[in-house]
Parts: C-alpha cells; sequence; structure tokens
C-alpha cells in the first residue's frame, strides 16, 4: 500500500480524497488544509462520502512531509497562486514523494515549461528523489491521450480538434468564473484568463505534446478570440444574477500550426447562460462535455461527459482529472524519479477497482 497524501479539500481534493480510498493500492495517510475550519475534520466528511475514513485534516505541512509519504496529491489551486503552488510542490517532491497536480499549467509540458517552473522541480528531483506529473482534464487526457488514441483508428488524418464546451454556472469556483473568465463583467473589461498569450500558457503544452505523438513539426502556435454579450439578465441556481450586456459566452481557440494550417486546434466555447451565443457548438443536453473530433478517413467524433456529485458536470470533469492523477501513482512509484508528462505516463486500466467501493 503506497501511503497518499491529499493536499487541499476544494473542487480537486474531494475527488483526490474519494479515489485514493477507492484505490486498491493506495491508503489515505493525511489530509492537508489551509482553512482553520476544517482541521481535525475527518476526510470523509470533508470529501463528501457520508462517513468517516479515521483520517482527521491536519495543517502542518511539515510533519506530514517529514512521516515521507509515498505520494501526494496536490489538489490546492495554481490559478491564483503560482508562486505558491510552486514552492508547495517543489517542497513535496523534495521530500522524495511522488506528487501529482493539475495546478501547474506550464508543467503539463515539462521539457519545455519555462524555467521558472522548470528549475525548481529539476532542482528538487536531485535532492530528494522525488517524481512529478501534472495533468488534468483540459488541459489534460481531453487533449492529449484521447485525441492521440482516437487518431490511431483512422486510415489518414488531416486535422484533430478537441473541444470544452461548457456551462459555467456549475462550476462550483466563482471567483474564477467571475474575475478569472470574466462572466457577467463588462466586455470592456480584459479577464486575465483572457489575455493574449494565457491561453497559449495554459493550453499550448497540449497542442506540443499531440504534434510531438504524431511526429508533425509545428510552425507555431496562435490563438483566436470571440465574446458575446448575455442579452437578458440570467438567474443562475450556484453563482446568482447575471447582468444582461455584460460577458455572458467566450469562445477560443488554440491552434498548432502545420504546413500553414491549423491542424491541431484545442478550441473552448464556454457559457454562463445556454441562451448566449446558441449558434456556437453545444453540448449533447446543454450542461457539459469535452468532445474530439479526428478529421479524415474515417471522419471519428467521440463526446465525453462525465457527472459526479449530484449530477454534476464540472465536478464530473474534476474526478476524471483526479482519476487520471490518482491511477498513475503506482506506475509513477515504480519508476525512476523525475519530471513526467502525459506522453511518458500511461492511462491504465481500472486494475482491482471493477465492483470495488469506497469503505
Amino acid at each position: 500500500m503506497i501511503r497518499t497524501v491529499v493536499w487541499g479539500t476544494g473542487n480537486v481534493g474531494r475527488a483526490a480524497i474519494r479515489a485514493v480510498d477507492a484505490h486498491p493500492g493506495l491508503e489515505l495517510a493525511a489530509v492537508l488544509v489551509s482553512d482553520p475550519a476544517k482541521v481535525g475534520r475527518d476526510a470523509g466528511r470533508l470529501a463528501g462520502l457520508g462517513h468517516d475514513l479515521g483520517v482527521a485534516a491536519v495543517d502542518d505541512v511539515g510533519t506530514v512531509l517529514d512521516a515521507r509519504p509515498g505520494a501526494v496529491v496536490y489538489a490546492a489551486s495554481g490559478d491564483t497562486r503560482p508562486d505558491g503552488a510552486i514552492e508547495d510542490v517543489a517542497r513535496a517532491v523534495r521530500s522524495g514523494a511522488v506528487v501529482v497536480t493539475p495546478a501547474l499549467y506550464p508543467l503539463y509540458d515539462q521539457r519545455n515549461a519555462p524555467p521558472e517552473f522548470r528549475d525548481p522541480m529539476v532542482a528538487a528531483v536531485a535532492e530528494g528523489g522525488g517524481s512529478l506529473f501534472v495533468s488534468g482534464v483540459d488541459p489534460g487526457w481531453g487533449n492529449d491521450v484521447l485525441p492521440l488514441l482516437v487518431s490511431g483508428l483512422g486510415s489518414t488524418v488531416d486535422a484533430i480538434r478537441c473541444q470544452e464546451i461548457f456551462d459555467y454556472s456549475t462550476y462550483e469556483q466563482e471567483e474564477s468564473v467571475r474575475e478569472l473568465v470574466g462572466m457577467g463583467r463588462p466586455l470592456e473589461h480584459e479577464p486575465p484568463m483572457l489575455w493574449p498569450s494565457v491561453p497559449t500558457m495554459i493550453w499550448g503544452g497540449q497542442i506540443r505534446l499531440m504534434a510531438r505523438a504524431l511526429g508533425a513539426e509545428l510552425d507555431e502556435i496562435r490563438e483566436t478570440m470571440e465574446r458575446r454579450p448575455l442579452e437578458s439578465t440570467v438567474k443562475t441556481r450556484t453563482m446568482g444574477v447575471f447582468e444582461a450586456g455584460t460577458q455572458g459566452a467566450i469562445r477560443f481557440e488554440v491552434q498548432g500550426i502545420v504546413g500553414g494550417e491549423p491542424l491541431l486546434v484545442i478550441e473552448h466555447v464556454t457559457r454562463i447562460h445556454p441562451s448566449c451565443a446558441p449558434d456556437w457548438p453545444v453540448p449533447p443536453d446543454g450542461a457539459g462535455a469535452h468532445r474530439v473530433i479526428v478529421e479524415g478517413s474515417p471522419r471519428i467524433e467521440v463526446t465525453v461527459a462525465a457527472t459526479a456529485e449530484g449530477e454534476n458536470r464540472s465536478a464530473g470533469g474534476n474526478a476524471t482529472a483526479v482519476g487520471r492523477l490518482v491511477g498513475a501513482i503506482d506506475w509513477l512509484v515504480a519508476a525512476e524519479p523525475g519530471l513526467y508528462d502525459a506522453l511518458d505516463v500511461p492511462l491504465r486500466p481500472a486494475v482491482g477497482k471493477l465492483g470495488r467501493r469506497p469503505r
């Protein structure tokens, strides 16, 4: 059994606790929190399992890492605190643990990550002998292992498009939705997630991973961006009111240019309400999905819609990201210390999980 720590108990951390508890080869050793109100609460209750797991949440990072866990699932946010996330993750790697996390976007393609992200991790591996694998859903399996797997079913491949199409009113991080993405803000406002070069910072690594796997030479990576206002004021179940005239939908592409053409495309279509931009692509049932389209012979289209926590699609997406990461832990423990990406770490069958339920 690999003693595993879950660091953070937000949207991703809740799913991580459940995934670790369900994994036949992992033992939940500790749960780290930053909110004093969560200290002492049982991990099972924090994860929404409805019963205790016998592991109380703590806030003493040093003591937890000094106990030399085999693995750490780092589920704290890196969106608004990248420097803090870099420091935390490097500290965990220095402790000798295998660390898996979705928090540090530039490290999805660790070979080409900026020095300020990569160098501390390389030093941490050398010092402590741990490992690091950064992945998720989108960016993550929705733009690396899934499109690459599907591409192998074609006789010819002309282009690959990966889509995330979501109603963000189901995403339980209101600050990110309103401030980072800009939903409900005036169109003159420029939210950080939509600044030029930021989409490439987040999703460009996935374009490079696909190109590397396919043996394609990238000319460059380009971005496109569209924004639409709400035509009328809407009230959402989880985030309240969004006023008419404010941003209600965004559509952008991160394009991998090969031979002068956008042949590898990651597209996001995000709404705060289905009434906005109805002419843009929609998910099968209006809530949200990830889709891969391989243009070629044959043309192949695959749509994945995951649900969790009461049929919530955003929670379902988080759970698949966690499944990818937690499912990689035992493979990483058996591998040499180092930095790994999605082309290194196999997506493995759910060995030993069929019919098994968390305790």
